[in-house]
C-alpha cells in the first residue's frame, strides 16, 4: 500500500525548504560583505577622519601645475587643513614611493612601470612637466606632519606581503593620524592578519570602472562580496551608485567614505551620507561636522 503525502503537507515541505534555502543565501551574504569589528586602538585612529575632507593625491590643481601626489601637493593640503589621501607603491629595489599609475606614461611621459625601475631612477623623473618629482613615502609624511592620512596600497602582486611590510613600518615611525585602504582584498587580508590594531578600509566602485580584471571579479570587488577576505573596518566607494550589499556593511557598523568629489557633485548629500570626503579641485571647509 503506498502512502502519498496531502496537498497541504506537500505545500508546507515546499515553504519549509524555500525559507530554509533563503536563510542559507542570506547567512551567505552576510558572510561575504559584513565588516570587521573596529578594534580600540583602530577607534582611536578613526576619530580624526570623522567629518574629515580629505584632498584627492594632495591638494593639487586640475591643470597639474601643482601636480598630484606632490610634495608642493601635500603641503598645500596640510596648510589648507585638510586630511589628505595618496598612493604608494615600490619601486624596482624595494622603496615606497608615492605614486597613482601603475607606469609613468601619463605623469612623467615614459612609457615603463614603476615597478622596473629604482628609486634613484624615478627620482630623475619630473611630475607633469613641473619641478616636482616622485616623493619617497617618508618625505610626504614629514611634509604632512599631522595632517591624518590615507595610504591606498596599490597591489604590488607578489610582492604584496614586502610592500604592506614596509608601509606598515613606515607609518608606524614617522605617521600620527592615519588608516591604510586598498581595492586589492588580499592587502586588506594581510593587515587584518599581522596588524589588526590598524584602521583598514575596501576601496570599491562600480564593477563597469574594473576594467583589468573578468566580469567575475568585478562583480565581486564592486558588490563587496570579497570582504571576508580583509574584514574591512570602512568602505570607501566611488561616487557611483552604490549596491545594496554596501548598505549592508553601513547597518554591520561599516564607517564610510566617498571618493572622488568635483565641484559639481551633490556636494552636501555626499557629506551628510558618508563619515569622511575624499575631495579634488574645489576648496571645502576642512570639516563639515
Amino acid at each position: 500500500m503506498t502512502v502519498g503525502l496531502a496537498k497541504g503537507e506537500t505545500k508546507m515541505i515546499w515553504i519549509l525548504l524555500t525559507v530554509g534555502i533563503l536563510m542559507l543565501i542570506a547567512a551567505a551574504l552576510v558572510f561575504c560583505v559584513a565588516p570587521g569589528k573596529i578594534p580600540p586602538e583602530a577607534k582611536k585612529a578613526a576619530l580624526p577622519f570623522i567629518g574629515l575632507n580629505c584632498a584627492h593625491r594632495g591638494l593639487h590643481t586640475e591643470d597639474q601645475s601643482v601636480p598630484e601626489n606632490s610634495l608642493a601637493a601635500f603641503e598645500a593640503a596640510r596648510e589648507g587643513g585638510y586630511g589628505v589621501e595618496l598612493d604608494v607603491q615600490l619601486s624596482k629595489d624595494g622603496f615606497v614611493v608615492v605614486f597613482h599609475d601603475d607606469d609613468l606614461v601619463r605623469a612623467c611621459g615614459i612609457d615603463k612601470k614603476v615597478n622596473t625601475l629604482d628609486y634613484e631612477e624615478l627620482s630623475e623623473l619630473r611630475l607633469f612637466g613641473t619641478n616636482e618629482r616622485i616623493p619617497l613615502f617618508t618625505e610626504v609624511l614629514k611634509v604632512l606632519g599631522d595632517a591624518p592620512v590615507i595610504v591606498e596600497l596599490k597591489t604590488a602582486g607578489a610582492n604584496n606581503a614586502e610592500h604592506c611590510q614596509k608601509t606598515l613600518d613606515i607609518l608606524r615611525e614617522n605617521g600620527r593620524f592615519w588608516c591604510i585602504e586598498s581595492f586589492d582584498p588580499r592587502i586588506g587580508a594581510w593587515f587584518r592578519k599581522n596588524a589588526p590594531d590598524v584602521l583598514r578600509g575596501q576601496l570599491s566602485s562600480a564593477a563597469h570602472n574594473f576594467d583589468t580584471v573578468s566580469k567575475l571579479q568585478a562583480f565581486l570587488l564592486s558588490s563587496l562580496l570579497l570582504n571576508f577576505l580583509s574584514r574591512p573596518h570602512f568602505v570607501a566607494y566611488s561616487t557611483d551608485p552604490r549596491p545594496f550589499t554596501e548598505l549592508l556593511c553601513r547597518l554591520f557598523g561599516a564607517m564610510t567614505v566617498v571618493w572622488t568629489l568635483h565641484p559639481d557633485h551633490d556636494i552636501a548629500m555626499f557629506e551628510q551620507k558618508n563619515d569622511a570626503v575624499i575631495f579634488e579641485y574645489y576648496t571645502p571647509k576642512p570639516r563639515y561636522r
